[in-house]
């Protein structure tokens, strides 16, 4: 998907999301440190993943995950879209297979999108 489907300035999302705590392992390419995070929102586009790290837009980042209901491990690479410091990272998939979004489709067709904090 090009960059230019992913518009950070538009409230509107072009993909839903759902909440989803998966094991979640984060690799950032060319440098070597662990990244502390917790569960992500995930669509097929990409996720949003809670950690205080603070990466660059453009980073590109190797996640790893396991969806329960389905039973399958998604690999892909993905690219730091916007980061909000000290809360997390928006991402999106530049290489994720079919399966693996197929699997996600699945996945996410079982769970019930997250309804908004009420403050």
């Amino acid at each position: 998907m090009s960059s230019q489907t992913w518009e950070k300035s538009n409230p509107v999302r072009q993909h839903k999301r759902y909440r989803y705590p998966p094991e979640l392992m984060v690799t950032y390419e060319g440098v070597n440190k662990q990244i502390h995070l917790s569960g992500p929102e995930i669509s097929v586009h990409g996720m949003f993943i809670n950690t205080p790290a603070i990466l660059p837009e453009g980073a590109v980042l190797k996640v790893q995950f396991r969806l329960a209901r389905v039973n399958f491990e998604v690999v892909a690479r993905c690219e730091v879209r916007y980061c909000l410091a000290g809360v997390g990272v928006g991402v999106e998939f530049i290489d994720l297979s079919a399966a693996a979004r197929n699997a996600i489709d699945q996945e996410m067709a079982h769970r019930p999108e997250p309804q908004p904090s009420k403050k």
